[in-house]
């Protein structure tokens, strides 16, 4: 594969989440994007559960995972640190893990819940690990320092706007869809970088 193609992959992450997310939430009158979580088009309970599973979270996190391999041998050098690549990487898995595991709004505390969460946070978590030790390697390439800027503006805005349940608790999960924006944002502006980035860089080991 070469860097369009991991590219692709970072895009179609993107555009199946979102499209899957404006449809299935269009088919149900009472769901609200300013009081429901995304995570409950999919929970044990709901209609089209396995379809948001699918297209929401299961395919879109192995299309990251996938893409996070190009732009790590995009952007690293020969001894340039994993960690981005590792943050990146598992954060698709995790998002994959988000949608094998629903969760279950009647019983938090059961398994597929518990693991619906640690599927959830975990992706997150480590999208700021990846996102946070970017920078350093970018910095070393010409074509990649200048996305420094944007892209953490990106990152800080989502962990800003993850605490907008605290700061308006009478509408809590619109802030999830700001983080969400963000999170992708990052997604997108790395993979059109990393569409128009030159071959002849690209780490091969």
């Amino acid at each position: 594969m070469n860097n369009r193609h991991f590219a692709i992959a970072g895009f179609l992450a993107t555009i199946l989440l979102w499209a899957t997310y404006f449809i299935m939430s269009n088919q149900r009158p009472e769901y609200s994007f300013l009081y429901k979580a995304i995570s409950e088009l999919g929970s044990v309970d709901a209609p089209n559960k396995r379809m948001w599973n699918l297209f929401g979270y299961i395919i879109p996190g192995l299309l990251i995972s996938v893409y996070s391999i190009g732009l790590y041998k995009s952007v690293a050098t020969e001894k340039s640190s994993k960690l981005p690549l590792i943050g990146i990487f598992l954060s698709g898995f995790f998002m994959t893990i988000s949608g094998i595991f629903p969760a279950d709004l009647d019983n938090r505390s059961s398994t597929t819940s518990l693991l619906h969460m640690v599927g959830s946070l975990g992706s997150y978590l480590f999208f700021l690990i990846g996102a946070f030790s970017y920078p350093k390697l970018m910095r070393a390439k010409d074509y990649w320092k200048n996305s420094n800027l944007p892209l953490l503006i990106f990152v800080w805005l989502s962990i800003i706007f993850g605490s907008w349940n605290w700061i308006f608790p009478n509408i809590p999960s619109v802030g999830q869809r700001i983080v969400f924006f963000f999170y992708f944002s990052w997604i997108v502006y790395t993979s059109i970088k990393l569409y128009k980035a030159p071959e002849k860089d690209l780490l091969t080991n």
